[in-house]
């Protein structure tokens, strides 16, 4: 039983997502679909204006849902969707006063981006896209015994700042390398951390000792520029610094410095601010620096999940009913 057109909740999706979940709504039958057909974010403008009356909005991490954006929707809205785990790009305290549910996306990407820090650390540890330029541009000539030589995880301390699921999914990848000691810092001990052995210690010892220090926390108030001049100072002078969580929880100023004074041996960013990272930017310059593009939850099938599982919580935020992955406000 087709709803007739005057009964269709008005749906505002955001972006191009993957094939999935478009599927799922469309069959849904409920749903009049108004979607920002791009692979680039909405302007500001189109999304005020997409939203207006929207009953349901899904939306990704490019986009600033704050009050503005709520009052242009109205009273029918109901539901936000994301196509995320981080939900550092909703205002939650405005959500809540007023009612609205949110779904988000948190278990369907632990592993990819678990894996993706594990490469992460890996290259930039192992100095692999040096390497790669090197063989292009005719660097390499004769085995040389120091060149290139990097840092391994072998008998290694790393401290994993925010053992949450994703931190969690990461040191266990790591303990099969031979990670001697596993430091955790967090707001508290979690029972968790005893599968690999991890140590609860103060974010103070956790940057002295760890020869690889690997973030992995969400970004609120306490975390923003958490990682800043007084953080890298403390770092050893051979340790590696990895950020797979959010550009913002690092002082990029401070790790330009930290990272060309030679302060520490290297660092990884899956995360910037802002994204996408400018062309000419100062961390781009330096060899001991590999940035990637926010790629932490990019495979075809986890993509693919989180599309069906963003559209699954939509809908049940429309009819009312239980959703899958809903955020507790």
């Amino acid at each position: 039983c087709r709803m007739s057109a005057q009964q269709m909740l008005k749906v505002f999706v955001t972006r191009r997502i993957p094939q999935e979940g478009m599927k799922i709504l469309q069959k849904a039958g409920m749903c009049n679909l108004s979607v920002w057909d791009s692979d680039e974010p909405v302007p500001r403008a189109e999304l005020l204006k997409g939203v207006a009356g929207a009953h349901g909005l899904l939306c990704l991490l490019s986009d600033k849902v704050d009050a503005e954006v709520l009052d242009a929707a109205g009273p029918n809205l109901k539901v936000i969707s994301t196509l995320s785990v981080g939900f550092d790009h909703l205002a939650i305290d405005e959500i809540k006063k007023r009612g609205i549910r949110v779904g988000y996306t948190p278990d369907v990407l632990t592993d990819a981006t678990a894996e993706l820090t594990v490469a992460l650390l890996l290259a930039t540890a192992r100095r692999l896209p040096e390497g790669v330029e090197e063989v292009k541009n005719g660097g390499w000539s004769t085995w040389k015994p120091l060149w290139l030589c990097g840092y391994g995880l072998s008998g290694s301390t790393v401290g994993v700042i925010g053992l949450g699921r994703i931190g969690l999914a990461i040191a266990r990848r790591l303990k099969p390398f031979g990670v001697k000691r596993l430091l955790y810092t967090g707001r508290q001990p979690k029972p968790q951390a005893q599968e690999v052995d991890g140590e609860y210690v103060p974010l103070d010892t956790l940057v002295r000792e760890s020869d690889f220090v690997v973030v992995s926390c969400s970004l609120t108030p306490d975390t923003q520029g958490l990682c800043d001049k007084t953080f890298f100072s403390k770092m050893k002078k051979t340790s590696i610094f990895i950020n797979t969580s959010r550009g913002a929880v690092v002082n990029q100023e401070d790790l330009f410095e930290a990272l060309s004074s030679g302060q520490i041996a290297a660092a990884g960013l899956d995360v910037t601010t802002p994204e996408p990272l400018p062309t000419n930017h100062p961390l781009l310059t330096l060899n001991n620096c590999v940035v990637l593009p926010h790629i932490g939850s990019a495979t075809y099938s986890t993509r693919g999940v989180m599309s069906e599982l963003t559209a699954n919580n939509l809908l049940a935020g429309l009819t009312g009913s239980e959703m899958p992955s809903e955020l507790k406000l």
